[in-house]
């Protein structure tokens, strides 16, 4: 599939969610690098936009992404 198409502006990938650790680089590599559409960060995003998505949000959380978009659709 490709790296995303936010990978540029993704405070994830950018490192700004706290810290470096080898579970977030398994992440990286799941989501920014191999499957966005499994990544609840560009799940919001792409339904809501980008100013909508939560500073917190990780991208394995899709239950809560779901639930926001639910929320705010």
């Amino acid at each position: 599939m490709g790296n995303c198409e936010i990978i540029d502006s993704c405070p994830f990938f950018l490192d700004q969610m706290g810290g470096d650790s080898d579970q977030n680089k398994e992440m990286k590599e799941k989501y920014c690098k191999n499957n966005n559409l499994n990544c609840a960060r560009y799940m919001i995003e792409s339904s809501l936009g980008k100013d909508k998505t939560p500073d917190d949000l990780f991208p394995h959380e899709k239950d809560k992404a779901y639930m926001f978009i639910a929320q705010n659709s």
